[in-house]
């Protein structure tokens, strides 16, 4: 089992039992001696293995019990075996894990199980009587991003491409050709594989050469660690799992660390993502609270303690492990580690002069690493329709081929007709078996035609995709100055795709808007107060900073007035920025104090800097101690004791803190959706129409609670979150339990609103996104006044649609059944009946319906019904949804935005969908949707980094669809279009000719011509044509958006189209074909095959006729592209006219030699 799963070595080997909730079950030690020297030298005996079963029973059972209460862990194990174990413990080793496997049986299903690692700090072993030190194998700390080495190169990189189904015909053809006797030299077809085998092996190459120049230069870049209490340097591919390392400022992390202490004396550091996810923003992390006072060497190397963490996984932003620290005290004490405790590889210190940290993550283990790998990959319209085109000429390949066949033996089955005297067969063939030579010559005409399936086709759209993508991030009308940021293309493979969108589906804060919040009122008990205007860069101080809106709040408002105000200073995860020149806040230059604050919430900077227009001032977090200025400036201290985090599924976030007379405050905010189930006390309904008339007013809110807590309660707290935040399994899901627990019987305090901007053009660029035919969805997390009215803003919605609700507050008064079908009657009496072009928003009838509809609402409609016909309600909501101009999903979680798109997605009609976000939470729908692109803004990068495409802002999508995505889809389809058409007029003359030679698989073209038609003759016209090619300008593209229209639904790649190219290529192949052999009706042939006019008795070669045809045919498919050409640059002329000089100089040349 160990050889098998080496990460379980340590289940495997330790000796010891589970602890359940009241007692922990130790193995005995009686089956054996321990010697004088500790190690252990007795034979299992009788009443050992005795021991040991009961044991192990006993363990069973707990286990059973644990995992089928879903609380089933991993603790601490004691010390049973020595280092070193022996015979007998390897015996007992294989008991218990033999009752682990058991025991996992019994609880399968019961609880997510994640598989953990224990890693020992230093090296160093527990304490005696601790935990057994358990010799753990991990990889060194060597990254490897390259893919071959000297000696694999060849097989490995030749095994990949012919694992490409053109790739491998094509091989397939040239075996056939050095086999059988083919009408054609093997070259014709082994050289333009050759020649594209080649180059791409060149190019992958080479840039596996560059990373392993940047493999090796990471590799031996110098690291210091911690050996025997002394600094050490060496390389870092030398670090292993358990190494303590030191960084200092600006040096990048070597591998992924815990972090255990800096030289900050309040245990934290600052450092810089930019490489993992190209957020430069500072992030401050924290040390483990028990080793953040050790800074020196010699204090660190005396650290004893144990890590438990999950095994290696690659998203950088979750973590799940503790630590055990060690002390004179019998029990370890035992912290929760997070991601705030994690210094990830490829970060780099800043702001602190030095770190130390315990690698727990190295090599292609580290998050960096595991995060090389590439995403799913996704596939575009027009290269699902080029597979299906190949597999239809292929089809036709084999037709003709058989055609060929059967009409050869019925011609040779007439009197004196046998084979041509040049192609004569030897005794043994003739009296081979008729099938065979049947098979034999099946292959011969498969050969001769398998031109037909154009070799260098992959690599052209290859080359057009990955050239062309380039246009994108070289587009400086896409540049955002604000930010300095310009569009970014993770992907060349959708390019085209970004012509063929149907739908759009666009998150609200940060994409539609600015992000960039501005605090614009408050109400405290269902009073309104308004920030004061800052005069001068100062803050009124007292109550003349404030202004009310309305009645005095009466006596006794006071204290709760204040008391919203700290909950604002104290309930948030905000940073001040440092001064190195000034101790505490930064002072402004006329003397008053200021402070610049660091979140990545965009709201609670808004918040906090508006409270600070109130006269509440937050200061900054030091010690574990929060400081606030109040109205009459006095510094007031609050002890941070639990930060409850937010998260998009609660909606919510709390703080926990005590202030310095000893009083315990849970302050808590979130949505009102979120508090006001939670609230029993206080003004909630004059607090619950003020946030709703803010919402119409397109504002965004948030509500404030709070609660006073006994010592009693704070340690029953304490209590619950120790045991969540320690758990290895299912963390996540034990916190939630435990958030749940704890906030709970609120009071509230009030109510925040502010304002957060439409985003410049956004309503310019909805605009034309509809009347180019696409339907905009908007998926949001915010409550549904709020985003109707950002919809109302940016034109999604106009004064003259018709709003259809499909939410929970309507549910409440009817069922699910009679809402859907009324709206289904609703629509459709309107609109009439579907179609398809209906679900692809291209009918302009569909404006007068606006679909709203709410999480808890899409969660009904998505669950199956009881009689067992779930999907009867989607495909009703899908109806509604067909007839609606536009559809705004609010109090939507982030999952429920990817099973939107999902939904969508796979219905009958199959749109291409597009997904837009900023966000983190809008990743899981990005990913889901055909087409992902993330915009670069104030919520990290996470949606940019998992996009295929990014952009600055919302305005650039306009053109990324409309002019990009149209000139892309345009080029693409007239590159794989054309490539068919020219090779049907190379290959179907050659059809023609075998009834004029008795079928016997005499080729019309000379071997070169074969070679170089596809690679050198006419590749290079249709690769520029296709990165160059404007059919109309860019400004009519702008202009007109209804020219998307045009291109939708893979408009130049349906059938039609398709079967129209082929006929042209026929027709065309008849002309060249039937035109030179009437230019030689008075000819005769020759014994030796020369050619000789009857009448001027001229003499012509061999191959006369065949090199006629195929220069007509040249010069017709290049002039044809000529022709084809709008938009003319000195390139296009270059290519095209320098390709036609290229074969005739060519064909004087090698007609010279031949």
């Amino acid at each position: 089992m160990c050889a098998t799963h080496p990460r379980r070595w340590n289940r495997f080997a330790a000796l010891c039992a589970h602890r359940t909730p009241s007692q922990s079950i130790c193995l005995p030690h009686s089956d054996s001696q321990v010697g004088s020297s500790g190690q252990e030298t007795g034979a299992l005996s009788a009443h050992g293995v005795c021991s040991v079963l009961i044991s192990l029973a006993a363990r069973t059972a707990s286990l059973f019990m644990c995992g089928s209460s879903g609380q089933w862990c991993r603790p601490a194990r004691r010390a049973l075996c020595p280092a070193s174990p022996s015979a007998a413990v390897l015996v007992k080793c294989l008991l218990v894990s033999a009752c682990d496997s058991v025991a996992l049986a019994m609880c399968a299903g019961e609880e997510n199980w994640v598989d953990s690692r224990t890693i020992y700090v230093g090296h160093r072993e527990p304490p005696p009587g601790a935990e057994a030190y358990i010799p753990q194998r991990h990889p060194d700390n060597r990254i490897v991003s390259s893919k071959y080495t000297f000696w694999n190169f060849i097989p490995k990189n030749l095994f990949e491409q012919f694992r490409r189904i053109a790739n491998f015909y094509f091989l397939i053809i040239f075996l056939v050709q050095l086999i059988i006797d083919t009408p054609t030299s093997p070259v014709t077809s082994g050289l333009p594989l050759f020649f594209v085998i080649t180059v791409t092996a060149i190019k992958q190459g080479y840039e596996d050469w560059l990373r392993h120049k940047a493999d090796n230069a990471m590799n031996q870049c110098p690291v210091h660690f911690i050996q025997h209490g002394k600094l050490v340097r060496k390389q870092s591919r030398k670090l292993r799992v358990g190494d303590i390392v030191m960084v200092k400022e600006d040096e990048t992390f070597p591998c992924d660390l815990i972090f255990l202490s800096s030289s900050r004396g309040d245990g934290t550091c600052h450092v810089t993502t930019a490489s993992l996810d190209g957020e430069s923003s500072h992030k401050t992390h924290y040390a483990v609270q028990d080793t953040k006072g050790f800074h020196t060497e010699e204090d660190i190397d005396g650290l004893h303690a144990t890590i438990e963490c999950e095994q290696p996984q690659p998203d950088l932003y979750k973590f799940v492990g503790r630590i055990n620290v060690y002390s004179d005290r019998s029990d370890p004490v035992v912290r929760p580690l997070g991601s705030e405790n994690l210094l990830l590889r490829g970060a780099t210190l800043k702001n602190t002069e030095k770190v130390f940290g315990v690698a727990i993550y190295t090599g292609m283990e580290t998050k960096m690493a595991l995060n090389y790998q590439s995403k799913s990959q996704k596939r575009s319209a027009v290269e699902k329709s080029m597979n299906v085109f190949l597999i239809v000429y292929l089809c036709i390949l084999i037709s003709k081929a058989l055609i060929n066949t059967v009409l050869k033996y019925v011609w040779q089955s007439e009197p004196f007709r046998d084979e041509p005297w040049y192609n004569q067969k030897t005794e043994s063939e003739r009296q081979r078996n008729l099938l065979l030579r049947a098979l034999t010559d099946f292959l011969a005409f498969m050969v001769l035609f398998n031109y037909i399936i154009p070799v260098s086709m992959y690599v052209t759209v290859e080359m057009q995709k990955f050239l062309g993508s380039y246009f994108i991030t070289w587009d400086e009308e896409m540049f955002d100055e604000d930010t300095g940021e310009g569009p970014l293309v993770n992907t060349s493979d959708l390019n085209e795709e970004l012509g063929q969108v149907e739908y759009i589906f666009t998150d609200k804060t940060g994409t539609l808007t600015e992000n960039n919040m501005e605090f614009k009122e408050c109400c405290i008990e269902g009073h309104v107060y308004v920030p004061h205007a800052v005069c001068n860069g100062q803050v009124l101080p007292g109550a003349a900073g404030i202004d009310m809106i309305d009645s005095s709040p009466g006596p006794g408002a006071r204290e709760r007035e204040e008391l919203f105000f700290r909950a604002l200073c104290l309930c948030h995860t905000i940073q001040v920025k440092d001064d190195d020149d000034v101790d505490g806040p930064r002072k402004s230059p006329d003397g008053g104090k200021s402070c610049v604050y660091i979140s990545s919430s965009p709201d609670e900077v808004a918040l906090v800097e508006g409270v600070q227009r109130l006269g509440f001032t937050y200061l900054r977090l030091k010690d574990g101690y929060m400081e606030i200025l109040n109205r009459e400036n006095g510094v007031e201290r609050f002890e941070l004791l639990e930060i409850l985090s937010f998260d998009s599924v609660r909606r919510r976030m709390s703080v926990i803190v005590k202030s310095i007379t000893g009083e315990i405050y849970l302050f808590c905010k979130g949505a009102d959706s979120s508090i006001f189930p939670r609230v029993i006390e206080g003004k909630v309904d004059q607090i619950r129409a003020r946030v709703e008339r803010n919402a119409v007013e397109g504002l965004r809110t948030l509500c404030v609670a709070y609660k006073r807590l006994t010592p009693e309660d704070y340690e029953g707290i304490c209590t619950l979150l120790q045991a969540a935040k320690v758990a290895l399994q299912d963390r996540e899901k034990k916190l939630a339990e435990a958030y749940e627990q704890i906030e709970k019987d609120l009071i509230l305090l009030g109510a925040t609103a502010v304002e957060d901007r439409l985003q410049e053009k956004a309503a310019d660029t909805i605009e034309a996104l509809q009347k180019a035919g696409i339907k905009v969805w908007v998926l949001t997390g915010d409550k549904m006044e709020t985003a109707a009215a950002t919809c109302y803003a940016c034109r999604l919605f106009r004064r003259g649609t018709q709003l259809l609700e499909l939410t929970t507050k309507r549910l409440e008064e009817q069922s699910l059944h009679d809402v859907l079908f009324e709206l289904s009657k609703t629509v459709l009496r309107h609109s009439g009946s579907l179609t398809r072009d209906n679900f692809s928003g291209l009918s302009a009838d569909l404006q007068d319906f606006g679909l709203i509809i709410d999480g808890a609402a899409l969660s009904l409609v998505m669950k199956p019904r009881e009689d067992g016909s779930g999907g009867n309600y989607r495909e009703l909501f899908l109806e509604i949804c067909r007839n609606c101009s536009a559809v705004l999903c609010c109090r939507m979680a982030p999952l429920q935005k990817a099973q939107i798109v999902k939904l969508i997605k796979l219905s009958k009609e199959h749109p291409i969908t597009l997904a837009i976000g900023d966000g983190a939470n809008d990743v899981s729908m990005i990913l889901e949707a055909h087409v992902g692109i993330g915009v670069i803004g104030k919520e990290g990068r996470q949606a940019a980094r998992n996009s295929d495409y990014a952009v600055p802002k919302f305005k650039h999508l306009k053109k990324m669809l409309l002019v990009h995505g149209h000139f892309y889809y345009i080029r693409i389809s007239e590159l794989v279009q054309y490539f068919f058409y020219k090779n049907v007029c190379f290959i179907f003359p050659q059809f023609l000719y075998q009834f004029f030679c008795g079928f016997s698989q005499q080729t019309l073209y000379d071997t070169a011509y074969l070679t170089l038609y596809n690679i050198s003759f006419t590749s290079l016209p249709i690769l520029l044509y296709s990165l160059m090619e404007q059919h109309v300008s860019i400004d009519t593209l702008r202009r007109e958006p209804s020219l998307y229209r045009d291109i939708a639904k893979n408009a130049l790649l349906r059938w039609r189209v398709f079967i129209y190219w082929t006929l042209l290529g026929v027709f065309d192949a008849l002309v060249f074909f039937f035109g030179a052999y009437f230019m030689f009706e008075n000819t005769t042939v020759t014994s030796n095959g020369q050619i000789v006019t009857t009448n001027t008795h001229m003499i012509f070669g061999n191959w006369t006729f065949g090199t006629l045809v195929f220069t007509v045919m040249v010069f017709t498919v290049t002039l044809k592209l000529a022709l084809d050409t709008h938009y003319w640059t000195w390139i296009n002329h270059f290519v095209i006219w320098g390709s036609l000089l290229f074969y005739v100089v060519f064909s004087l040349l090698w007609g010279g030699i031949i």
